[in-house]
């Protein structure tokens, strides 16, 4: 039985579920899951909020056909798999199953991946619509997520690069995140909702922002649910992808744009604009802040200073 309930998934969703579809998933997780290492909580809430964000929390199992402009040009992608011809394979191997399953040539891969472990499929080439049957509804989501290896990412608390395996790109990502975060609080007992509560638990920043520290102290307390699982070498305790700036360049950095925004509070759109510069690197705050003086007229005046807590801001940032 998977360690998240169908209860858990309902709680987090961000919309109504359909129960056939969730149904489908949790039977083949159910049955195959343990083979492709998908027994594990913090590996589970990444592949659950994946799923939710691709299906509208499994509200879908199939493309909606227009056609619209992108499917039409289906049926003539041979990257898919389709043939070059417009004779239909577009809309035949249309997107299927909560991952979304397209092209000829993925159908073809999922048929013989269920060949090689064993399971009489019927030939998915052949009649494409087999996929949205029980048990292979809920095996292609195992499937795709076996074939990238997206174990290995979930061992690093590392959604961003799961969205690109799974998505080819970062579309989606902001929602795929607070799918993920609001799966881990329901799994460790809180609210979906309330993510404060954990930051403050976990004597964050108390922001309520998913951020990469936020996401890291969920791994973290993920991975914990499974004693000895946190000793285990593969298994990361933050995630790798994004910088984290220490939070006492945050407070210097902090400092200083709360200084440059009482220098410019004549102009407010131009305070907003510099405030919003604290990710930027040093030459990009400094080109901008400098076309912010000649716009409000005070460039020469306040040049020294603004020069001075750039560099201040530099310099912290380079000494991490």
């Amino acid at each position: 039985m998977s360690v998240i309930t169908a209860q858990q998934i309902r709680t987090a969703a961000k919309g109504p579920v359909k129960e056939d579809n969730l149904k489908s998933v949790l039977v083949a997780l159910d049955r195959y899951g343990d083979m492709f290492g998908l027994d594990k909580p913090h590996r589970l809430v990444h592949y659950f909020a994946q799923l939710g964000h691709e299906s509208a929390d499994f509200r879908f199992d199939r493309e909606i056909w227009g056609p619209t402009p992108a499917q039409e040009r289906y049926d003539t992608r041979p990257d898919l798999g389709n043939t070059p011809e417009r004779d239909g394979d577009g809309r035949k191997y249309a997107g299927r199953t909560a991952m979304q399953l397209t092209g000829k040539y993925n159908y073809r891969l999922f048929r013989d991946w269920c060949r090689r472990q064993g399971l009489d499929c019927p030939d998915f080439v052949v009649n494409p619509d087999a996929v949205n049957r029980d048990p292979w509804e809920g095996l292609v989501p195992i499937f795709y997520w076996s074939e990238r290896d997206l174990n290995r990412w979930a061992d690093q608390g590392d959604v961003e690069t799961i969205t690109k395996k799974i998505n080819g790109g970062k579309n989606g990502f902001a929602d795929r995140v607070d799918r993920f975060a609001r799966l881990a609080l329901v799994v460790l007992g809180y609210r979906p909702d309330n993510i404060r509560q954990f930051q403050s638990d976990s004597r964050l920043d108390v922001d309520g922002d998913v951020g990469p520290r936020t996401r890291a102290a969920l791994h973290k307390r993920l991975v914990a649910l499974v004693p000895g699982e946190a000793s285990k070498p593969e298994v990361k305790v933050a995630p790798v992808t994004e910088t984290v700036v220490p939070p006492a360049v945050e407070t210097e950095v902090k400092k200083k744009t709360n200084l440059w925004g009482w220098l410019f509070g004549g102009a407010s759109a131009a305070g907003t604009g510099i405030s919003a510069l604290a990710g930027a690197n040093w030459q990009t705050v400094l080109a901008i802040g400098g076309v912010g003086l000649v716009a409000i007229g005070v460039g020469l005046v306040l040049r020294h200073q603004i020069i001075a807590a750039v560099r201040e801001i530099k310099t912290a940032i380079e000494g991490v």
